[in-house]
């Protein structure tokens, strides 16, 4: 289930990872370590490693569980939502 999320979301979390560091990473520094965790993540994947505890529990710090600032577009709103999911399964 992992691989299968990961195929299917891969491209819209990458871009999205990217895109949010350029609008909010002035007023949301931590989306810059989101965007390294998420690498950290596909190259994991990429490479047939399903063992995502460590990302995921530091995206969890980082995010504060995924809370979603009240300033954010919907691509943010987006971003974090797809994470969690994919926490989600990645714990399941």
């Amino acid at each position: 289930m992992i691989r299968e999320f990961f195929d299917k979301n891969d491209e819209t979390l990458d871009l999205y990872t990217k895109a949010i560091t350029r609008a909010h990473g002035r007023n949301h520094p931590e989306v810059f370590e989101v965007r390294s965790l998420y690498q950290a993540i596909q190259d994991k994947v990429r490479g047939g490693n399903y063992d995502l505890a460590s990302e995921f529990a530091k995206l969890r710090a980082v995010t504060n569980n995924y809370a979603i600032p009240g300033d954010v577009c919907g691509t943010f709103k987006a971003t974090y939502e797809l994470l969690a999911e994919f926490d989600s399964l990645a714990r399941a």
